[in-house]
């Protein structure tokens, strides 16, 4: 088959709760580079392998910076500003360097206590509630985002504008444009008072870090301050956790006995994490779409230079090359080279806090709720970027 006779499918290809599209696994067997035609913007190639995901996504023949201001496959109606997501080295490592000071694993690592005790008193405060109670609402969607504003030095009492931000980020009201006209600038026009509040009186928290790289010549931009300081590290602190713990929470209650092994051994928990990031997906779609800077071949197909290409995280993460029965949940699965926080240079700048978050908030939920289970009323979304539980009713 031509290029030019392949057909053109609509996508997102359509789902039910939390599994994987079946067309994945049908495309990958037959026509692994396929063509598809997202709500907006114009058609593209998507990848569904394992190896050729990882290509998109680390070879320096595919470029993100380019699909700036190109009509771009999205689900958006507008076309978003992308920030670090949207550049290619070396602005990108630039960039990058500063936002990973705040993300090593040692650093990280010293704040398991204070996501535990922030996590813990979402808990009491569930508890409190009586039950049912949803775990969305009350537990996932606040916990990471009072992590990030702690770590940014936002005040308390302006935690909950943040929880607005994020949901408009990554949900459906945002492919109707109202992130472009409204939600972004007023982020940015937030973040930019910040900044200078910092710059009166200096703060020890990652803001003022990042004022200081900024105000002390290493060339940062004020535009990428204000984005990098809001929607970079806003989305990289919350997106991955608020979507994916209610998500695990239900495919655990799905899989008995998985959940059983992890209550029975806890040391499971950081293997378990990571075989939930491979099987349960997260994102809506293949997005972010890197453009071939040169003919490129994938598995027999040869991508065009200025063709978009759009990776299939979720697809790659069950492919059997790479993972031995890719739809069976196995918690003690080793090794495990999922892609879910992208691969390469654009991995993603809070996967190491992602991973302690859920970690510490499945291992509470264990602790204290051994009769936990569902309760009526659990609701789906597939939001713009993320996907998963909307309502996540439990009772315990």
């Amino acid at each position: 088959m031509s290029d030019e006779q392949r057909p053109v499918r609509p996508y997102p290809f359509p789902t039910r709760t939390s599994e994987v599209a079946p067309m994945y696994e049908a495309l990958r067997r037959t026509e692994p580079v396929s063509r598809v035609q997202l709500p907006y913007g114009e058609p593209g190639w998507l990848v569904t392998r394992h190896a050729d995901v990882r290509t998109v996504l680390s070879d320096p023949r595919f470029s993100r910076a380019v699909a700036q201001g190109l009509d771009q496959p999205r689900l958006r109606r507008e076309n978003m500003n992308d920030g670090i997501m949207g550049m290619d080295p070396p602005d990108h490592t630039r960039l990058r360097k500063l936002a990973m000071k705040a993300f090593t694993a040692r650093r990280v690592e010293r704040m398991r206590a204070e996501v535990h005790k922030i996590a813990d008193g979402l808990l009491d405060a569930m508890v409190a509630r009586g039950r049912p109670t949803d775990l969305v609402e009350h537990f996932a969607r606040p916990l990471p985002v009072t992590v990030i504003c702690g770590m940014l030095g936002v005040p308390i009492e302006d935690y909950p504008r943040f929880t607005r931000w994020t949901e408009a980020f990554t949900n459906n009201e945002s492919a109707l444009g109202d992130v472009v006209a409204t939600v972004g600038p007023e982020m940015d026009a937030y973040i930019a008072d910040l900044i200078g509040q910092r710059r009166l009186r200096p703060t020890d928290d990652l803001l003022g870090a990042l004022v200081r790289a900024r105000d002390d010549g290493d060339k940062l931009t004020e535009t990428e301050l204000i984005d990098l300081a809001g929607a970079g590290l806003l989305t990289a602190g919350t997106e991955t956790v608020s979507a994916a713990l209610p998500g695990f929470v239900y495919t655990l209650l799905e899989h008995p006995e998985a959940l059983a092994a992890l209550r029975r051994d806890r040391s499971l928990m950081p293997s378990a994490v990571e075989e939930l990031l491979r099987y349960v997906p997260i994102n809506s779609a293949a997005m972010f779409p890197r453009y071939a800077l040169t003919d490129v071949e994938l598995s027999g197909v040869t991508v065009r230079a200025g063709d978009p290409v759009l990776p299939s995280l979720a697809a790659a993460n069950r492919d059997p090359e790479v993972f031995a029965d890719p739809d069976v949940l196995d918690l003690t699965r080793k090794p495990n080279p999922h892609v879910t926080f992208g691969y390469g240079a654009h991995l993603c700048l809070g996967a190491q806090l992602a991973r302690l978050e859920l970690q510490v908030a499945l291992g509470l939920l264990l602790d204290r709720f051994g009769d936990l289970a569902l309760a009526d009323g659990v609701t789906w979304r597939t939001g713009v970027i993320v996907r998963g539980p909307g309502v996540l009713p439990i009772t315990w």
